[in-house]
């Protein structure tokens, strides 16, 4: 992929400077939201810029270095390059991947839910494996979460749960998760010791920024309260402060029991149903797309999009783009990159 197609080094260096004179004027401060927005842009520009810098010069030093261990024949020189190489490698396929993620709430936070299928217990807990992979690629990317709405299995595992997953660019890598996770093992639960096939759905969308316009009758909404349960402290249950809200016309239903007040948690629930609602508004339009360029590609919130093998074998496979992963371990401890970048260069040919 040609960089330089991808980034216009001025372009950028000039945008950061137009920022900067926007945050040293004296009204800067005024809208306080707006100001953090300005600044946050700016900052992930200057990353920007400063990784495409270091590739540069990495490249040059590999250059050098190479013509070096040639003339010199310096084997240890070569193995040195060789490692280097692959530190660059590394480096511009992660630089690509940020310049890819370029559609309009690419670089917003993600809203993330899991809801079980079918098949109580067992696909709960499968729920669970999926919750702590995602927070463990969360951190691997040194982005926050938040459960917004935890409701705890039974037995074990989660009935549903909602993360608020916070970082530059959080929807634009975890859109690639969106769709039905398949997961076949040797039950924990089942004493009799078969094999069962669990699913679980994934849904995502990002989180909106309050200055965008999304119409919401009053009289298309049910809104109701209850007390809260599971996690988020013991706070959460001594008032009916977690919120439920169904949007009628769609039947969307949002719940948030993150705070202790029932308006916040109502306002994060409003906030939600905006981001399912703009996303419900994204699949038409892509839908319809596909139906114009007569494409067959399904698009929808049952896709089954990868199966996660524990017996008879170990694998992991995303349907959509064919990559195979045989370290099942390392992916449900939240090393999924591999999936989520070979599906968003698939989405760019």
């Amino acid at each position: 992929m040609n960089l330089g197609g991808l980034f216009d080094l001025a372009e950028k260096k000039e945008k950061i400077k137009q920022l900067e004179e926007k945050m040293s004027a004296p009204d800067f401060w005024d809208d306080q939201k707006k100001a953090q927005q300005t600044i946050a842009e700016a900052n992930a520009l200057k990353d920007k810029v400063e990784t495409f810098e270091t590739i540069e010069r990495k490249t040059e030093d590999a250059e050098l270095m190479y013509e070096m261990a040639k003339e010199e024949e310096d084997q240890e020189l070569l193995e040195e390059l060789n490692v280097e190489l692959k530190e660059l490698k590394q480096l511009v396929n992660d630089f690509e991947i940020e310049m890819l993620l370029n559609e309009p709430y690419d670089k917003n936070n993600a809203i993330l839910e899991l809801h079980p299928g079918a098949g109580g217990t067992e696909s709960q807990d499968w729920a669970s494996i999926l919750l702590r992979m995602y927070q463990r690629w969360a951190e691997r990317k040194n982005f926050k979460v938040e459960v917004l709405n935890y409701l705890p299995g039974e037995e074990a595992g989660v009935k549903s749960v909602t993360l608020l997953i916070k970082g530059h660019n959080a929807y634009g890598y975890l859109k690639a998760e969106k769709g039905v996770h398949r997961l076949v093992r040797i039950s924990p639960f089942d004493a009799s010791g078969r094999r069962h096939t669990s699913f679980v759905s994934c849904d995502v969308s990002p989180e909106l920024d309050d200055d965008i316009e999304i119409e919401i009758n009053p009289e298309d909404i049910k809104i109701d309260t209850y007390r809260s349960s599971g996690a988020g402290g013991q706070h959460v249950n001594t008032t009916d402060s977690a919120v439920r809200i169904t949007h009628l016309p769609t039947n969307i239903v949002v719940t948030c029991q993150s705070e202790r007040s029932q308006i916040k948690n109502r306002e994060q629930a409003m906030k939600m149903l905006k981001s399912k609602l703009y996303q419900l508004e994204i699949e038409k339009k892509e839908k319809e797309l596909a139906e114009l360029r007569g494409e067959q590609k399904e698009i929808g919130w049952g896709s089954q999009i990868r199966s996660y093998v524990f017996h008879p074998y170990t694998m992991v496979k995303d349907h959509r783009t064919n990559v195979e992963v045989g370290n099942i371990q390392s992916v449900i401890d939240g090393d999924i990159d591999i999936f989520i970048d070979a599906y968003l260069r698939s989405q760019m040919k």
